[in-house]
């Protein structure tokens, strides 16, 4: 599984990367990552005029979209669209931050698993 991540650069502005998950352990209930620690969980919904200027990232945190979809902007311009099922790791805590804008007027509602 592809998760999109989101980090301060050593120049202040936010970048993507795309981390693969691994999956090192394999049982009778399929493969499966190694456990990381999480804080909790924040359930969310945003509205279809949703429209987010820079901000950071509140905390470490993955963003997993359920319904609808999000369009992230980082510092240097490059953009992505995330939709239902995609996952975000939010590490962008200081720094410039990025920008997320609602896709098509449409509500998204998403979970929030905090790290920090």
């Amino acid at each position: 599984m592809k998760i999109v991540r989101v980090y301060t650069g050593d120049d202040g502005q936010s970048h993507f990367e795309d981390i693969e998950t691994s999956y090192p352990i394999v049982d009778a209930t399929g493969k499966k990552s190694a456990l990381e620690k999480a804080t909790g969980i924040v359930f969310r919904q945003t509205g279809g005029d949703y429209n987010l200027d820079f901000h950071n990232a509140p905390r470490r945190q993955y963003v997993i979209n359920l319904v609808g979809g999000v369009e992230i902007e980082v510092g240097d311009g490059s953009k992505r669209i995330l939709r239902a099922g995609d996952v975000l790791l939010a590490e962008d805590t200081e720094g410039q931050g990025h920008i997320s804008r609602a896709l098509n007027d449409e509500p998204r509602h998403s979970i929030f698993v905090t790290l920090d």
